[in-house]
């Protein structure tokens, strides 16, 4: 099927044979319409648009098997120099019938919602940054000092804002401005009780947020990224999945190249991974250290992309096994807990000391950092020591003449 918004392509392939059945419109009546005369045993392959989950849900149920293509492996149709809805809808379904047809996960319902909350989220918070500097802007070309203040958008720099001397236009402009950063705000807010809701109970997000770094928030984007960590045989397929392993180009007998992370996958999860990458080298720990080794080699970019990636698959480790961090600080765990609830809804306890209450604990938190900096420390000292040893049990290829050892 090839899927428009008001309509689809629908070619039949039956017995090697290709006939065109015409156009289904795209509305939920006519689809139904159009599976219930489709038998239990055939197979459907939607190209991937931004309502083919919609079609795959709805056609699901009455066929064998529902087939997303897969944009990225299926470059036969985007590269075709004959390129229509009735050629494309063909090479998908001859693909299909020879089950060369890379597919996609097919999200539940819960999972589809958080990547949507996940995605209005990251338009509200992208939004309220251009406002920001968009006000920003007003204040340099107008030659004003730098704010007195860190939040110019809180109570004291919106005081401050106020006493500074404008013109009537730029005034107006900046009125209107934080009049918009307000609504941006409310709207921020609600999304993220919504989120923070249906992320209260979940055990994943519970579990990651035990790593240094991941908020709530984090921990959420993540899930409604991946979904089933379990459909993943391997962290490194995570990582690959979400775009932070290196390009890697080799033919013949040259060296391989590596290159830049491939940006494939969901970048909002991959975006708010190299945030909590940022976030966890404030605390002490196996990461920090992780990042001072490679920053001292490669930089600081590379260091906190690595960082990302190793967030990546300490996360595929905890869900699969079922398992929390194990360098965690129970304090500061139990406070983002905490703060999970709150934004969720939850009451607040006045004079009374819930767990969070613990992270307020100047003791405790010096005796949890003294952990966690034992911890970095033993992490640094392994490797440095470690040596990179060949696997056992595989026999050892004959040198190349003339390569080096």
């Amino acid at each position: 099927m090839d899927i428009h918004r008001d309509f689809a392509q629908v070619p039949v392939v039956e017995d090697g044979l290709v006939t065109d059945w015409g156009r289904v419109d795209c509305r939920p009546q006519a689809l139904r319409e159009f599976a219930a005369g489709l038998r239990p045993d055939d197979q459907v392959a939607p190209e991937a648009t931004g309502n083919a989950n919609a079609v795959a849900v709805l056609l699901e149920p009455h066929v064998a098997r529902v087939v997303i293509s897969n944009p990225l492996k299926t470059r036969a149709i985007a590269e075709a120099k004959v390129k229509t809805d009735k050629v494309d809808a063909r090479i998908l379904a001859q693909l299909l019938a020879a089950d060369f047809l890379p597919g996609t996960w097919l999200p539940d319902e819960r999972i589809r919602m958080l990547r949507r909350l996940s995605a209005h989220r990251a338009q509200l918070v992208r939004g309220r940054i251009r406002v920001k500097n968009q006000v920003q802007a007003v204040l340099h070309r107008n030659m004003l000092p730098r704010p007195p203040v860190t939040d110019l958008f809180g109570t004291r720099g919106r005081a401050w804002l106020e006493h500074q001397t404008l013109p009537a236009d730029e005034r107006q402009t900046v009125g209107a401005l934080l009049r918009q950063l307000d609504i941006y705000g409310a709207e921020l807010a609600e999304v993220e009780r919504r989120l923070a809701a249906e992320a209260l109970d979940d055990p994943v997000v519970r579990r990651l947020m035990t790593i240094p770094g991941v908020d709530a928030m984090t921990a959420v984007t993540v899930l409604a990224a991946v979904g089933d960590f379990h459909r993943f045989s391997s962290a490194d397929k995570l990582v690959s999945y979400l775009g932070l392993n290196p390009r890697v180009r080799q033919s013949g007998g040259t060296p391989a190249h590596h290159g830049r992370i491939t940006k494939a996958g969901c970048g909002k999860a991959r975006g708010m991974l190299v945030q909590a990458a940022f976030a966890a080298l404030r605390s002490p720990g196996p990461l920090r250290a992780l990042h001072q080794r490679i920053a001292a080699r490669r930089g600081m970019q590379i260091a906190i992309v690595a960082v990302a990636r190793k967030i990546t698959v300490i996360a595929w480790h905890l869900v699969t096994k079922e398992q929390d961090y194990a360098f965690a600080r129970p304090s500061l765990v139990a406070f983002k807990r905490r703060k999970l609830e709150l934004t969720a809804g939850a009451e607040r306890r006045i004079a009374r000391r819930g767990a969070g209450y613990d992270y307020n604990n100047e003791q405790l938190r010096r005796h949890e950092r003294e952990i966690a900096e034992q911890a970095e420390r033993a992490y640094a000292l392994l490797a440095a020591q470690w040596q990179p040893t060949r696997p056992t049990g595989r026999p050892r290829l004959p040198a190349i003449p003339g390569a080096d050892p």
